[in-house]
Formats: structure tokens, sequence, C-alpha cells
């Protein structure tokens, strides 16, 4: 073999775990095909949140004629779970069953609460909008089994992903965990883009009966999926079933014990806080290239596909850098300086009308959101306890599901209450109007970044003074 074949061999032995992502998180007994196949159960999460909040928003306003206050009020249902995702993750860590598991059941109850909310909810959309009703049905009960089905759906995602990444934080050693986290988000933002295309594809030519076909192969491939991702995951104790079972500690105790942590509230503080300046620019971005700049549908859909590829890039260079030593709330720390800047660009693009600066900051925003949530969620993962890590996941959980529900309703009538203050009504908005709505919520989004950085300061500082005096055992 000449020295020139050396070369090349070499170079594609080492080119595996850079061009493949996260390649390198792998271990010989979890191997990169484990994680990817566990990684599956984000994919249904992100197919479930698409079809929610963007495929279903649209039909039910636009084709089915269903009266917007109705929809808002059907899409915040998912959210009456958020703050049980901390109840679930306890749930799960002390969970006794026969079979020795602990994860797994709580996932397995998630897709079928899943499953059971997607497969009513065509026939109780198709009735909440009046097709094919009889006479004698009334319009309660079209309005009583979407709200079931919504809540279904709800508590199943959340039960799901709680009990995943409580899975994937049992499976993996701490010094895996940053770019653990990265894939999971990394799978959840690809199911959720390649689901928009083909739920945008399939509805394209809408009617009833596509419709019920779409939300029902989601429900199947909900199953299909989440079973997929557990199968062989989680190893079997059997003794946690024929073993005198121990008394099950309350959840007072249990989240008494977790709030001693250090800082426990404070890092609550700032995922909510943080998350919530993030969130509320969600179903602002899109509405604000239209109306204040001016751009075409097609125009503000690719600012959509930008901001989701500004997530993917950062969670990358997230996984990259924690991995390589920087300490997760650095991360943090950096998203939310990042977002500074972000939000600054955008509000200054509407008195210039300078569409560019609306991209990148669009782009920024994105990327400043990934850095974010790749620093809390891994912080959270690594402070664990084993024995509350489905506690200390579902905390996180909780936190930032509400604070970004919140945000997003907040948002909208903010700007909403803004634009009919200055122009007296809210149909009579002219541009100017339209504008100071959105750039009222962009600097609140602002302010909260601020008080954000406040919150990290103290983490930051103390584990500067704590490594000063040893190198030797860094602070955990």
């Amino acid at each position: 073999m000449n020295r020139l074949d050396r070369k090349l061999i070499a170079v594609w032995s080492s080119l595996g775990t850079r061009a493949l992502p996260f390649a390198d998180v792998a271990t010989p007994d979890l191997p990169l095909s484990r994680l990817l196949r566990l990684s599956l159960f984000q994919v249904s999460v992100g197919m479930a949140m698409v079809l929610l909040v963007g495929t279903l928003n649209r039909v039910m306003i636009v084709e089915l004629n269903v009266p917007a206050s109705i929809v808002g009020v059907m899409l915040a249902m998912p959210l009456v779970f958020a703050p049980l995702r901390a109840l679930i993750g306890f749930r799960s860590d002390n969970h006794q069953s026969a079979l020795g598991w602990r994860r797994v059941p709580f996932v397995w109850k998630g897709s079928l609460a899943q499953f059971g909310g997607f497969s009513i909810m065509p026939f109780a959309l198709l009735v909440l909008a009046g097709e094919g009703m009889s006479g004698n049905v009334s319009p309660w009960v079209g309005q009583i089994t979407a709200a079931a089905s919504f809540l279904l759906v709800g508590a199943g995602i959340h039960t799901v992903q709680t009990a995943g990444l409580a899975l994937a934080t049992d499976l993996t050693p701490e010094e895996s965990h940053p770019k653990v986290v990265g894939l999971m988000y990394v799978m959840l933002l690809l199911g959720m883009m390649v689901s928009a295309l083909i739920f945008g594809t399939v509805l394209m030519d809408f009617s009833p009966g596509r419709l019920v076909r779409v939300i029902q192969t989601a429900a199947l491939l909900t199953l299909v999926l989440n079973v997929t991702a557990v199968w062989k995951q989680e190893a079997r104790r059997p003794n946690r079933g024929n073993a005198a079972p121990a008394p099950d500690p309350s959840f007072r105790d249990a989240w008494q014990q977790f709030c001693e942590g250090e800082h426990t509230i404070r890092r609550l503080a700032i995922v909510g806080m943080g998350t919530m300046a993030f969130g509320m620019a969600d179903i602002l971005l899109e509405p604000f290239g239209g109306h204040v700049l001016n751009l075409s549908v097609s125009s503000t859909t690719l600012l959509t596909a930008l901001f989701a590829v500004g997530g993917l890039v950062g969670f990358g260079a997230a996984s990259k850098a924690i991995s390589d030593g920087m300490d997760p709330y650095i991360a943090t720390r950096i998203g939310a300086f990042i977002g500074l800047p972000a939000f600054a660009l955008v509000i200054v693009a509407a008195p210039l009308v300078n569409p560019w600066l609306f991209v990148v900051g669009n782009f920024l925003v994105g990327f400043g959101g990934a850095l974010f949530g790749h620093g809390t969620l891994t912080s959270t993962m690594n402070r664990a306890p084993r024995e509350q890590a489905g506690l200390a996941l579902g905390a996180w959980g909780a936190v930032q599901a509400t604070a970004a529900g919140i945000g997003v309703a907040l948002s909208g009538i903010i700007r909403d209450a803004v634009n009919a203050f200055e122009a007296g009504s809210l149909a009579a908005g002219s541009s100017s109007a339209s504008a100071s709505g959105y750039m009222t919520v962009y600097g609140i989004e602002i302010a909260l970044l601020v008080v954000t950085l406040f919150l990290i300061a103290p983490l930051l500082r103390e584990r500067s003074y704590e490594l000063a005096p040893s190198t030797t055992e860094p602070a955990v």
C-alpha cells in the first residue's frame, strides 16, 4: 500500500464522526443506530405539534370556517397538561411494574393517549364545523369531542416526551448528555419540517375525507414510531416488580427535596423567562414579514424554514461547545445575548423597510433560541440525580412548555391591543399601527432576555469562584 493510499484511508476513517452529526456520541454499549431509534419519539412529538399548531390551525379557520376564538381555545387545550410534566416525571422515577420497567410504561400510555386523540379528532372537527351533521346533533357535541381529542393528544405529547427524555438520560453517561440533547432536538426539528411538507402537500386539495385519512395516518404513525423508539431500550429489572414494594414517596416530599438543590428555583426561572422571550416571536415572524415588509406568502414560508435552519445550526454548535468542556450556562448566556441583537434587527427592519435585516434577525432568533434551550436542558440532565431524573426533566419541561404557551398567547394579545389603541379599532390599522404592535412585542422580548441574563450572572460567578481554588476537582 503506497503513501497516498494510506493517507486516503486515514482521511476517510476520520471523516466519519465529522460528517455524520452526533456520531461521536455512540459507545460500544449504545451504538448510534440505537440512539437514532430512541430519538424517533421526538419525531412523533414533532409531527403532532405541526399537525396541531400548523396544519389544523389553518384548516379549521380557512377550510372548515370554525371561529378563530374556538380554534384558539382548542389549540390551548394541550397546555393544560404542561404543568403536570413534573408529576409525570416523578411517577416514572418511582414506577414499579411486574416487568421491571420505569419509563417504557409511560411512553406506551402517552402513545395510546395520542393515538386515541388523533383517532377521534377528524370526526370531532367535522361535527364542530357542521360538516355532514344531521339536524338532531347539537353543536356542543362537536365542541366537547374536539376538546377531548386535543386534551388527549396534549396529554400524550407531554407524557411521551418527558418519559422519553428521562430514558435517554438513564441510558447515556453524563459526558454524552450535550450530544444527546442536540440529537433529540435535531430529530424534533426534522420531524416538524418533514411533517409540515408532507401535510401541506397531501392537503393541498382539501376534502373532509382526506382530512380524516391524514389525521388517522398520523395516529397510526405515532404508535409505530414510539413503539420502535423504546423497543429493547430500557433494561428489565424484575426485582422492581417481585420484591416487596417500597412505600411510594409523596410528590410533595420529592418536590421539596428537588427544590433544596442549589439554585433550583433560579434555574427554573431562567428557563421560564428565556423560553417566553424567544417563544413570543414564534407566531409573529411570518405575519410581521407580510404586514410590515409586504413579503409574499412563499417568502415568509421560507423564513420559517430559515428559522428552523438557525435552530439546527444552534443545536449543533451547542453540542460541540458543551462537549468540549463549555459550561452549559455559558451556552445559555450566549444564546440570550444573541437574542438581543436578533430582535433589535427585526425591530429596525420595520422603519427601514429592509427585508434583509429581518432575514438576518430571523436566523439569529432561531440560533440563539437553540443555544439557550440546549444549555438549560443539558444542565438539567447533568445535575439531575439518577433517582430524580424524571422529576428534574419533567420540571424543566413543565416550565418550558407553560412559558412557551403563555408567551404565544401574550404576543397575540399585546399586538392586537397596541394596534387597537393606536388605530382606534382592530380592523382600521394603518401600516404604522400594524408595525407598532409587533415592535412592542419584540421590545418586551428584549426586556425578558435582559432579565434572563441578570438571573444567569450569579450562577456563572459562583462557577468561576469554585473553579479558581483548584483545577483538580471541577465543581458540578
